[in-house]
């Protein structure tokens, strides 16, 4: 794993302090540079191993900033960074995570009555204090008392966006010892929820020892919490990661206990008591001749353990994907032959919401399509911001600039020729009202119109979903964007019928996205599965900013795993000709 979103990390706070202690402009280039950092295709580790000057390569890093990422790589440390700690003594991951409360409110209520913590923050604002504060009143500090309860959640979890990357290199670091049979994650990071509390790893080995020792010598682990002899902790950037080692013979059994979840379990082990099985962490054993099954975990004989699928096959049920192992009708569906045919990575053909440098993007449109045509895709929207509610500092194009890239994309398609149907189009803007951003003249020339709510996330469930039926039912629409408008552990987003907008988009030929940013995985699997029982089609896209970020695809289809989407929902798994025929 590289370190290039560790670096990111400190190079935000760093910006977010900076504005906190009143400094106008440099958070703004920090912010960006960490944004480049993070997507850059190269370690930020090895680039600062080569000196400042490699490390100024990548965009909108300059030597201030060049000199610091080298400082941080070779001392774990940044100076400057500490001092800014020291002045404010803050929590401002967690203060900044309470909607409205952004880095300048943080400083502002620093200075006036010394708050540092959410604890802290909370107190105030049950004291009344925060309205007495110069700038602030009595509506603020409600606003802030209310989403306090949401910011505490948010502390307690990590985004799978963040924690994914570090179970696939510790995942890479145990598959190459020599004493790993087997390595996987377990937990709710294996059924890719959208949050996390610890990555859990389970390896397969005779020896729990060796594998406890390499762990803990795991190139990414800062602190080491405890280490035995079959199980290990460490921390990396906050992260927590548990170890747990088991006999080979047992590694089905502990990976399908361990994944979970706990509803989805206790279902399969009261089928198991109802066969005269018993079901746990060490295997499926009949105990059916057995005077106490209860006297040991391992008592009566041994069926299954091995595997994954032979856990489930000694109930006499097909193997269930880990994504909807959440209790909610899966096992019935295992009985009844009735599972889904689950969505898979190599089903997509194409990313329908993606951004240049023709609106709020890190790279060219030439970059972009280049990118997509190296995946295979056989298409690829360029869906490019337009002016309109929610976007601010000159993000958005206007009419006459669409027009002006419409030539652009032209040029492109040239470039390309048959081996990608490139598409142009736009993310228009839904008002609160449901209205576009965009003419409606220009919207039915595109090739495609992606309608997102970037503004107005604030209101109530009748008037929030009206607004979004009105959307879906614009005859230019193909694709409702990100529809609660949600930041995972930022923002709650829209609270939303969803059934209501699925009826009202699979009348109007509209699809549903799954944003597979992994800030927004938005709809989530819960409501995509609403949405698609409704008979929604469903669109996967990135809103890829940069090359890089198209690899977020594979969150995108784990979330509609969790949703239960087929191949069939899915409107980026159809072939082109398909495609167009979907489109207005």
């Amino acid at each position: 794993m590289t370190r290039n979103a560790e670096v990111a990390r400190r190079l935000e706070e760093f910006a977010d302090l900076l504005e906190a202690d009143g400094v106008e402009y440099k958070p703004n280039v920090y912010r960006r540079a960490a944004e480049n950092v993070r997507e850059h295709t190269e370690p930020v580790e090895e680039l600062a191993a080569e000196g400042e000057s490699a490390v100024e390569e990548i965009d909108g890093v300059g030597d201030a900033i060049s000199s610091k990422v080298v400082e941080y790589i070779e001392t774990g440390e940044i100076g400057e960074l500490a001092e800014l700690r020291e002045k404010l003594p803050v929590d401002i991951e967690a203060l900044t995570r309470v909607e409205g409360v952004g880095p300048k409110t943080v400083g502002a209520l620093y200075e006036a009555l010394g708050i540092t913590t959410l604890d802290e923050l909370a107190e105030a604002a049950e004291a009344g204090e925060i309205r007495e504060v110069k700038g602030f009143g009595a509506k603020t500090e409600e606003n802030i008392r209310e989403n306090i309860a949401f910011a505490r959640h948010a502390t307690e979890r990590e985004r799978l966006g963040d924690a994914r990357p570090l179970a696939d290199d510790v995942l890479d670091h145990l598959r190459e010892q020599e004493a790993v049979a087997q390595a996987e994650v377990a937990g709710s990071i294996r059924r890719w929820r959208d949050t996390i509390g610890d990555v859990d790893v389970l390896v397969a080995a005779e020896s729990g020892e060796r594998v406890v020792d390499a762990f803990v010598e795991w190139p990414a682990a800062a602190d080491v919490i405890e280490a035995g002899e079959h199980k290990a902790s460490v921390r990396v950037d906050g992260i927590r990661v548990d170890l747990r080692v088991v006999v080979p013979g047992e590694f089905g059994a502990a990976l399908q206990y361990f994944t979970g979840s706990k509803d989805h379990n206790v279902e399969l082990r009261n089928i198991a008591i109802d066969r005269g099985l018993k079901m746990n962490e060490y295997g499926v054993f009949d105990v059916s001749g057995v005077d106490d099954p209860d006297a040991d975990q391992r008592v009566g004989e041994r069926v299954a353990g091995e595997t994954e699928a032979s856990m489930y096959a000694a109930l006499e049920l097909p193997l269930v994907a880990p994504e909807i192992r959440e209790g909610t009708g899966e096992v019935d569906a295992a009985r009844e032959g009735t599972l889904p045919d689950l969505l898979e990575a190599d089903d997509v053909r194409g990313d329908l919401h993606t951004h240049t440098d023709w609106s709020d993007g890190r790279a060219t449109l030439a970059e972009t399509v280049a990118a997509a045509a190296e995946r295979g895709y056989d298409y690829y929207a360029v869906t490019d911001h337009a002016t309109g509610p929610g976007m601010v500092g000159g993000i958005g194009l206007s009419a006459a600039e669409l027009r002006e890239q419409a030539e652009a994309v032209d040029e492109a398609r040239e470039e390309f020729g048959d081996d990608l149907t490139l598409l142009h189009g736009v993310e228009t803007n839904v008002d609160a009202d449901g209205g576009l951003s965009t003419d409606d003249g220009l919207l039915a020339d595109l090739d495609l119109v992606v309608a997102s709510p970037h503004a107005a996330l604030g209101q109530d469930r009748e008037t929030a979903t009206d607004r979004l039926v009105r959307a879906v039912e614009h005859p230019s629409v193909d694709i409702l964007g990100h529809p609660t408008g949600r930041l995972i552990n930022e923002r709650e987003g829209l609270d939303l019928d969803v059934g209501r907008i699925a009826e009202a988009a699979a009348a109007a030929g509209t699809a549903l996205e799954i944003n597979a940013d992994p800030a927004r995985l938005d709809l989530r699997g819960e409501l995509a599965r609403v949405a698609v029982d409704a008979g929604a089609t469903i669109a996967v896209g990135t809103d890829a900013h940069a090359p890089g970020a198209l690899d977020a695809i594979r969150y995108g289809v784990h979330t509609a795993r969790r949703g239960w989407c087929e191949r069939a929902d899915v409107l980026n798994a159809r072939d082109v000709d398909e495609l167009r025929a979907f489109l207005h």
